[in-house]
């Protein structure tokens, strides 16, 4: 009995294994297959409208289902990105970004929702406009942010089973989202959410072309003068960046991958709220203008590549802080200070501060002397490192921001004037 016993037990085992073998191929197999079928059936659910995952390379944003509109506010820019730096020089400074900071809103939502729709009704194709080749990616941007914006703030808006979604804040409803494309598309998105965006690709020439966007707050350019142009005549202007910046940039955007968006934020200092196009940017501030109530103009931008069309969308969300809102910020308005009289001076030509520094510079020494008196600061604490003072400190991040929709003194003063 025993002896026989051995062989059958080998082979008992013999066969097991095989048929673990088989069992894991085909488990294999199913998942190869399960993963294809996803693929494709996402895809098919994409090219008809479906609610299902639009990218699956991103996760889905975390849900803000306690998101209360009023109170809202977006992340402190200055602390959360390399926004000011010194020593100053030209660099793109970006960093990884969560897919929860792709769209931010605060409470200021409706203004720049009921702004923007002014912009565009009174400038038109200057600040909205597609070049034929980027019509579809206009409608996978809608597509996939539609998806979006239900997941991250399921209180503002509501997606709905007909092809639809509608803004709760607003009341409006938008159909036909699967079927539009090119600048209609981009007029939904100007109701959506407050960010605008530049769309670019890749030519065969493999420069970098812009080749469509809303972009209703630009600020001091106008998106019809930039319009299929490539990246290096658009910077042309801009310090160093041909020839120090292009080729990294041009290199950056190519290689990007859909489930790797990236942000950034850069600044400057403007003379009114007017995010269309800045009086400063043609002309010279108001004299009556208080420093306190000059703008530091913050512009988040986020990249991500779209993956159908692979577009290239450079997502752009102005905030704006006046430099009363910096008094509290530790260090802040010595860096501020040092960068504005310490930087190369083809730099500050071209931030404009031949414009606004005689009234900017002393207002940001007295904000300086103010923090030495009260003791926030001491006269041996180096500015460059403002960020890492708050953590050293133990200090939560300062947030003062006056609400655009709120006139300041300079601003009524102004009125009253009836300039």
């Amino acid at each position: 009995m025993e002896a026989d016993t051995v062989p059958k037990a080998a082979t008992l085992i013999a066969i097991a294994l095989a048929l673990l073998a088989v069992a894991l191929r085909g488990l294999l197999w199913l998942i190869r297959n399960r993963k294809v079928a996803i693929t494709v059936a996402s895809v098919q659910e994409h090219h008809q409208g479906g609610h299902g995952e639009i990218s699956p390379t991103l996760p889905d944003p975390d849900p803000l289902v306690d998101f209360v509109l009023e109170k809202a506010t977006v992340r402190n820019y200055l602390y959360v990105n390399k926004t000011v730096r010194y020593p100053y020089h030209q660099t793109m400074a970006h960093q990884p970004m969560y897919i929860n900071h792709w769209i931010e809103i605060d409470r200021d939502y409706k203004w720049y929702l009921d702004e923007k729709a002014r912009v565009i009704r009174e400038q038109g194709k200057v600040v909205v406009d597609s070049l034929p080749e980027n019509d579809e990616a206009c409608k996978e941007l809608l597509e996939i942010m539609a998806d979006y914006l239900p997941k991250r703030y399921p209180t503002l808006f509501r997606r709905e089973a007909d092809d639809s979604i509608t803004n709760v804040v607003t009341g409006d409803r938008f159909d036909g989202l699967s079927t539009s494309k090119g600048a209609d598309a981009l007029l939904i998105i100007s109701r959506l959410v407050q960010d605008d965006f530049l769309m670019a690709r890749e030519r065969p020439d493999g420069k970098v072309y812009l080749v469509g966007g809303l972009i209703a707050f630009p600020g001091t350019y106008l998106l019809s003068e930039t319009i299929n142009k490539p990246l290096g005549v658009l910077h042309a202007s801009v310090p160093d960046f041909n020839q120090k910046l292009l080729v990294s940039v041009e290199r950056t955007l190519k290689r990007l991958k859909p489930d790797q968006p990236f942000e950034r934020s850069s600044w400057n200092i403007m003379d009114d709220r007017n995010l269309f196009f800045h009086n400063i940017a043609t002309g010279l501030p108001d004299k009556d203008l208080r420093p306190e109530d000059l703008w530091l103009r913050i512009d988040h931008q986020t990249f991500r590549k779209l993956p159908r069309t692979n577009a290239i969308i450079f997502g752009v969300r102005p905030t704006m802080w006046r430099m009363e809102d910096l008094a509290d910020s530790p260090l802040l308005p010595c860096l501020m200070e040092k960068v504005h009289t310490e930087s190369a001076e083809h730099l500050l030509k071209y931030k404009g501060i031949a414009k606004y520094g005689a009234l900017l510079l002393p207002y940001l020494r007295e904000l300086t002397q103010r923090q030495l008196d009260k003791g926030l600061i001491t006269s041996e604490d180096d500015a460059r490192w403002f960020r890492e003072y708050l953590r050293d400190k133990g200090m939560p991040i300062p947030f003062k921001q006056t609400s655009l929709a709120e006139p300041t003194e300079s601003e009524k003063r102004k009125a009253v004037r009836g300039g």
